[in-house]
Formats: C-alpha cells, sequence, structure tokens
C-alpha cells in the first residue's frame, strides 16, 4: 500500500520507517531542502553545522531509544553522568547538582533532591515530595486531570512554598516547553516529573555526537529508502486535494522553478506537517468537522537558538546546563558535550533564548548582545575583564512557531492520529500521545499513525484513490535527499 506523507520531520520519518516494516511503501515529501523538521541543522561556510535547537535524549524516551536501536545507531549517543546541573544566579560562575545514585527509582530521585541543600531547604522539599504524593499514586489520570492549571496554580493548591517554584521550577518549565510556570500547564512538567521520578535512568541525559540531521534523521532515510521507500526533498505540498466524498484524491505538489505543479496520489495520506501551516491547508470542507475546528486551540511557541563560537575554553563542563536566566532556558558547551564538535581549546555554546515571543522580532545583534550580557554573569572569570573571551561567530536560528503552546486546556484541542476523512492521518509531537511536545513524542506520533494505518490497510487498499476529473497530472519526479543548505539567520 501507498502512503504519501507531508513532512520530514521525527514523526513524518518515523511514521516512514514503521509503514516499512508493516509491508508499505511510503513517500515522504518534505518542502525544505533539509530533513529534520525542528531538529534541523545546517552547515555554514566554514563547515560547522548549527541547529534549530539544542536537542537532549533522555533515559525516559522509550521509543525514541527504541529507533535507535531498530537503526543500529545506539553508539551515536553519548550518555552523560546522571545529574541535572542548575546555575546559581546569587552567585555568579558557580553551579547547584542534583546528583542521582545509582540504586533504583524513585529512590535515586528522592535521594538526589534530599542531597540538594544549595537550592531548597528541608521544609520546602518536604512539602513539594508531599505535593507529589496524588500524581506518584494516581499516575497518568491524575496528570491529565491537572491539565486545567498553570503549574504555578498547582504548586499554589499543593500548598508548596513559592521559592521552590522560583529555584527550580521556572528553569525546567522553560526546559520543557519555551515559557514561565505561570503559563505552562500543570500535565507537562507533572508528566516529566513522573517518568523521571518512576523510571530509574528517566532523567539521565544523552548528547548526539554530531547534528541530528546527519547522525539521527538520514539512518532513518537510509533505512527506508533502503526498503522501496522514498524521501523526496524540495518537495512542498501545496493543497490536499479532494473527491467528491471529501477524502483525498491527491497531493498537489508546487513546482519550482518554473516547473509545473504536480499530483502525487496514495492509498492513504498524512500530515506530518506542524499543526501551524496545517491549518492553513485544511480544506474548507473539512473545516466544518468539529475534529478540525479543535485545532484552532493549537499554536506553535516562538524559540529561539543561538550558537557561538569563543577564543578559549569558557567551561569544561560536559553536560547540559539550566541557566536560571531570565533571557536563557538551557545551555550547553557543545565542543565538550558532542564528539563532531569537539574543541580542546575553544568553546562553542548553544543556548536557547526563552520565552522568546518578546525577542523572535529582533535583529540577531540585538539578541547577541543581550545573551552576551547574560554569559558575563554565567562566566564571571572570562568576560568583563580586560582579557574578556572574544566571540568569534555565531548563528541565530529562530522559529516563530515551533512545538505547541502547552497552556492550560490544550489536551483537549489534540487530535488522535486518526480523523474523519477515511484516508487521512495526522502525524506531530501535538496529536495526542503520552510524552507530549518532544523528540519522544514525534517519534511515538509517527508510530501511532503507521499503527492506525496499518490497522485500516484493507480498506485503504479497497478504497483508494479514485481519478481526478479530467487529465491526470504526472506524478510528482522531485529529487531525493541532498546535502542540507542554510535556511537560517547568519550574521557574525
Amino acid at each position: 500500500m501507498r502512503v504519501a506523507i507531508a513532512g520530514a520531520g521525527l514523526a513524518g520519518l518515523s511514521c516512514a520507517k514503521y509503514l516499512i516494516d508493516a509491508g508499505h511503501t511510503p513517500i515522504v515529501l518534505e518542502r525544505r531542502n533539509v530533513l529534520g523538521g525542528k531538529v534541523a541543522a545546517w552547515k555554514d561556510q566554514d563547515g560547522d553545522w548549527y541547529e534549530t535547537g539544542l536537542h537532549i535524549f533522555f533515559g525516559a524516551y522509550p521509543n525514541m531509544l527504541q529507533l535507535i536501536k531498530e537503526l543500529g545507531i545506539e553508539d551515536r549517543l553519548q550518555w552523560k553522568e546522571h545529574t541535572m546541573i542548575f546555575n546559581q544566579p546569587n552567585q555568579p560562575g558557580t553551579y547547584s547538582r542534583f546528583d542521582f545514585p545509582d540504586i533504583p527509582a524513585p529512590v535515586n530521585g528522592i535521594v538526589a533532591i534530599l542531597r540538594n541543600n544549595d537550592m531548597l531547604t528541608w521544609p520546602e522539599k518536604i512539602r513539594f515530595g508531599i505535593g507529589l504524593i496524588p500524581a506518584m499514586l494516581q499516575g497518568q489520570k491524575y496528570v491529565e486531570a491537572m491539565d486545567k492549571y498553570s503549574f504555578s496554580e498547582w504548586l499554589k493548591k499543593q500548598n508548596v512554598p513559592p521559592r521552590v517554584e522560583k529555584e527550580v521550577f521556572i528553569a525546567m518549565s522553560k526546559a520543557l516547553n519555551f515559557i514561565g510556570p505561570d503559563e505552562i500547564s500543570s500535565t507537562i512538567i507533572l508528566t516529566a516529573l513522573n517518568r523521571f521520578l518512576q523510571e530509574k535512568n528517566g532523567s539521565k541525559m544523552a548528547f548526539l555526537d554530531g547534528s541530528p540531521t546527519e547522525r539521527l534523521c538520514q539512518p532513518i532515510v537510509d533505512y527506508i529508502t533502503q526498503r522501496d521507500g522514498e524521501v523526496r526533498l524540495n518537495a512542498p505540498v501545496k493543497e490536499f486535494l479532494l473527491n467528491s466524498d471529501n477524502t483525498v484524491s491527491g497531493f498537489l505538489i508546487r513546482g519550482l522553478n518554473g516547473a509545473p505543479d504536480q499530483v502525487l496520489t496514495a492509498d492513504a495520506y498524512v500530515s506530518a506537517m506542524p499543526v501551524d501551516p496545517l491549518k492553513l491547508m485544511i480544506p474548507k470542507p473539512w473545516g466544518e468537522m468539529e475534529f478540525f475546528k479543535q485545532l484552532d486551540g493549537l499554536e506553535g511557541v516562538p524559540v529561539i537558538n543561538l550558537q557561538m563560537w569563543f577564543d578559549r575554553k569558557l567551561t569544561d563542563i560536559d553536560h547540559l546546563l539550566f541557566s536560571r536566566s531570565p533571557l536563557l532556558s538551557v545551555y550547553a558547551d557543545m565542543s565538550n558535550t558532542c564528539k563532531e564538535y569537539a574543541n580542546p581549546d575553544r568553546s562553542m555554546l548553544e543556548l536557547v533564548l526563552a520565552p522568546a515571543k518578546d525577542w523572535i522580532g529582533k535583529s540577531d545583534l540585538e539578541i547577541v548582545n543581550a545573551t552576551l550580557a547574560e554569559l558575563e554573569k554565567l562566566f564571571p572569570k572570562h568576560f568583563g575583564t580586560d582579557n574578556s573571551a572574544q566571540l568569534l561567530k555565531y548563528h541565530v536560528v529562530k522559529t516563530p512557531r515551533s512545538v505547541y503552546k502547552a497552556t492550560p486546556g490544550r489536551q483537549n484541542h489534540r487530535p488522535s492520529q486518526e480523523t474523519p476523512i477515511a484516508n487521512f492521518f495526522l502525524s506531530g509531537d501535538y496529536t495526542m500521545q503520552r510524552y507530549l511536545a518532544s523528540m519522544e513524542g514525534a517519534v511515538l506520533s509517527g508510530k501511532l499513525t503507521s499503527q492506525a494505518i496499518n490497522n485500516n490497510s484493507t480498506r485503504l487498499s479497497q478504497t483508494s484513490a479514485q481519478p481526478l476529473a479530467g487529465n491526470q497530472k504526472p506524478e510528482i519526479d522531485t529529487p531525493l535527499v541532498s546535502s542540507p543548505m542554510p535556511r537560517a539567520s547568519t550574521e557574525g
């Protein structure tokens, strides 16, 4: 059975991979000339990679880790020490750690919290621990019921002291969804805490040993194409063409560089594009359906990723760091954490600016200068002196609409992978699955979409697309995967 998939991010690629495993033939169409969607990366003129975001792999990512195992690339994950490291704003240049001992969960998490005396007092730890008991005892049912509250509201309901939010959860909230605890749904943070506390290595982190495009996405493409599937770049889906019964008759592909538009037909069709562009493409007859109306409640959150190369080593820490900065979320020195970016003499910092709503429209230079001001606080020994570190170059990658903004009540707007349209399916981290807006959520959604298609394969093959009225346009013939080219801002 042929399945057309619009979007070559993790959701679309994982969907295609699992369709291959089920014996089907996927054709993945990507509008850009680079794989990965929200994990895309590019090479600059110096041959250095720069990425859409700072991507961390957690031990609590079972579907992602299983996919990596099935691809035979487990050695590409660089696992770090089981700890969480926070900057201490009141003591610039110092850190506070939550070290997880090698003992079963949830005891290892409890010990990590109890041993940290820099950030929380004992009464604060006890009160927060008591507040978590309902989530730990009742599990995901309780967690999802808390979607009506922001995390700030949930903390107040549990009588957790306000300082706990300030010390720990502003940083964690920004890391998970690029917004603060006063905006983020309780479901997001409670889901993460549940996984971290109930799985021994749930909060253990790994970095990929190179760019996600080359080291993660390309192996999925190789797997697909070696088994008669296809992945086509520079193939933007312009329109979902409909039959008289409102099922999909084909994907209309925009012709590039003066070429005519083309039509791709299949037995089933998948949108694996982000929710914001999908909403713009919903055909008018579908727009009257409640299923598609619910998507209006979902909107991507803006985020900015910076990569900055310096003339010296700023830190030897080989891990993710929570900045606790009002401007920044998390950051890492990729010259320490990533094999391909390794440099013993110079740092390359990758930093996430969040919340980014007030910054997304500013110039790259404004963003870089504001970031440098924050770095003076994070690395006081290397900035603000007569021998300050020098910025050699930088890349700023702006994503105006990234993962869906997980404010309270969004769970009710997340759609299933199956739609009311018999031969049309959805895939993406915004669709309903337990891992929310994350790489794990994208991979799981792709797997669930492939399962939904396979479960309906007999019906779909029997009622495959009707021919279009008039002369059928030829099937699209676009290039297979090629080398990525820069599409982001690259001043510096």
